[in-house]
């Protein structure tokens, strides 16, 4: 048993990261983009992010050949970054290779957007990220949650708001082509999955 649980949390290759609020009150919301996708890819994979270490929940998967954790932060968005460098660092996975799933209100619903690195672009998970990691170098994957529906509307009430049900049958495509994205950026193929999916 030892063994069993040493090989298995041990030589991680890369960290698979879902943003998002934690709590019921969150559930299905816009924000929460990045824990859906996270959700759907540990069903694909057999497993259930229930272990919890450093302000996170994670649990570690195979993909191909290669070792990943899934990692579910429960700060709340701003403060992500604390459970990735906490459980990072346990587990020694180089912020090069943490691939981030977030939500962004700049993409239609149903569309997705891969970057191998780059500024935070307004998202608070993401900077509390560079911040604490002092590193814009690792990739990920936005997540379409469409525009305000006017100016004036307050963004934090925008992006803690809902999904429709039409809106969430669009996610639908989505979290597969997030974790077929996934698959390929987590064996070194993520001009492949640039092509393929931005």
């Amino acid at each position: 048993m030892f063994f069993k649980k040493k090989f298995a949390e041990s030589n991680i290759d890369f960290m698979i990261v879902g943003l998002g609020n934690p709590g019921i009150d969150y559930e299905k919301t816009r924000h929460n983009a990045g824990f859906i996708c996270i959700d759907f890819i540990a069903e694909k994979l057999g497993v259930k992010i229930d272990k919890f270490k450093s302000k996170g929940y994670y649990n570690t998967a195979v993909i191909g050949d290669k070792k990943v954790l899934l990692v579910k932060p429960q700060t709340y968005m701003n403060l992500s970054g604390e459970a990735v460098v906490g459980i990072g660092n346990f587990f020694k996975v180089p912020i090069e290779k943490t691939l981030v799933i977030s939500d962004d209100i700049s993409l239609d619903v149903g569309t997705m957007r891969i970057r191998r690195k780059g500024s935070d672009g307004g998202q608070k998970g993401l900077r509390s990220i560079i911040e604490l990691t002092n590193s814009e170098n690792f990739p990920r994957i936005k997540v379409g949650i469409g525009k305000k529906p006017n100016p004036q509307y307050d963004l934090a009430s925008w992006v803690i708001s809902k999904f429709k049900p039409d809106e969430f049958k669009e996610l639908e495509t989505v979290k597969k082509n997030v974790f077929e994205a996934a698959k390929l950026i987590v064996n070194g193929q993520i001009d492949r999955a640039m092509n393929k999916y931005n």
